[in-house]
């Protein structure tokens, strides 16, 4: 039964969510303060995280950097705000999906299980990648020039969607959505923000290699013969 928890200050926020949650089947832990929510995701891990930005100690977002030093536990944003800038930056620091006040707790409980059913291990790729990438996907790591690639679990899918068919041309919609985060949320552009990171730490092993080839107007590829 997987464990959610609830960071949130308002209670009937709170109830409200923990009584869908908790009639589609999951457990539910409640905390007031991200840093309650910070020191508990250690000692106890939860598998998904509903986050408040506006809390009483830390913003939402400075709680999901902190999150994002130990723990790739999925996070849904919930707040107020709804700028497009807001969203964007919940995702390029490490969200998973982002919902704004006021909301329909069933499409909170529907999201929560369309994100935990794209966290759910795919079946291995060919390990034998051309080229000089080696992917484990067991262990979700992957070697490049026999280096071991520190990667966020957004560039690994990202990287390992690429890497499944060289010189197949992937659109920004096709990474997003392997990449953790559906492709209907409008943050395409997000994409670019993980290709400019995994390509420096590409660079950091092999600095005149380009394996990841951009296609103006159309996405990204994966080019053995530049890696």
């Amino acid at each position: 039964m997987p464990q959610i928890l609830i960071v949130e200050d308002e209670a009937a926020i709170a109830d409200t969510l923990i009584f869908a949650l908790q009639s589609e089947g999951f457990s539910t832990h409640w905390l007031t303060l991200a840093g309650a929510a910070l020191a508990y995701q250690q000692a106890t891990p939860a598998d998904l995280w509903i986050l408040d930005v506006g809390l009483p100690d830390l913003s939402g977002f400075e709680a999901c950097k902190q999150l994002r030093r130990f723990s790739e536990v999925p996070v849904l944003f919930l707040t107020a705000r709804n700028a497009e800038i807001d969203r964007v930056v919940g995702l390029e620091i490490g969200a998973d999906d982002y919902v704004t006040k006021p909301f329909s707790p069933r499409e909170v409980a529907a999201r929560v299980k369309a994100i935990l059913k794209r966290m759910q291990p795919r079946a291995p790729l060919d390990e034998a990648t051309p080229g000089p990438f080696h992917l484990d996907a067991e262990r979700v790591q992957i070697h490049y020039h026999q280096q071991l690639l520190v990667l966020t679990r957004h560039e690994f899918r990202l990287l390992q969607t690429l890497l499944s068919q060289p010189e197949r041309v992937f659109s920004r919609e096709q990474l997003l959505e392997a990449s953790g985060v559906p492709s209907d949320a409008g943050y395409e552009r997000n994409v670019d923000s993980h290709i400019k990171s995994l390509r420096a730490k590409l660079r950091l092993i092999a600095a005149a290699a380009e394996p990841i080839q951009t296609h103006r107007g159309l996405g990204y590829s994966y080019s053995p013969s530049h890696a």
